[in-house]
């Protein structure tokens, strides 16, 4: 009888920690965020990588949108965003604070929807 317990809680086991998520460490995301000019490429790319995980930050001006790859396992793509969106920039999904916004220079103050 404990034979056939101990199994099933070693297959209970062996089950659940395949089940988990894998993390990927080379992961490539897209993220839409707002900006006009070079200066807020710098900006959001600096804002980037200043988050543990981030192995590369490419803004492009012409469509809005920052090519990342990070190690999923170091950070998340929300913790990018909130990065972003702390130096003025909204993203898809995390929108920047007024107060934030309003340290832009006037030529990085974007059309907010």
């Amino acid at each position: 009888m404990k034979n056939i317990i101990l199994g099933m809680m070693l297959l209970v086991v062996a089950l659940s920690t395949q089940a988990q998520e894998k993390k990927n460490k080379n992961a490539k995301h897209d993220v839409v965020v707002n900006g006009n000019c070079e200066m807020c490429e710098k900006r959001i790319e600096k804002a980037a990588f200043s988050v543990k995980g981030v192995k590369s930050a490419e803004y492009h001006i012409d469509d809005h949108t920052l090519h990342l790859i990070i190690n999923e396992e170091k950070c998340s793509v929300t913790d990018v965003k909130k990065a972003v969106a702390k130096v003025g920039h909204d993203t898809d999904e995390v929108k920047a604070t007024d107060e934030d916004y309003a340290k832009l220079h006037g030529c990085c103050q974007y059309e907010r929807q």
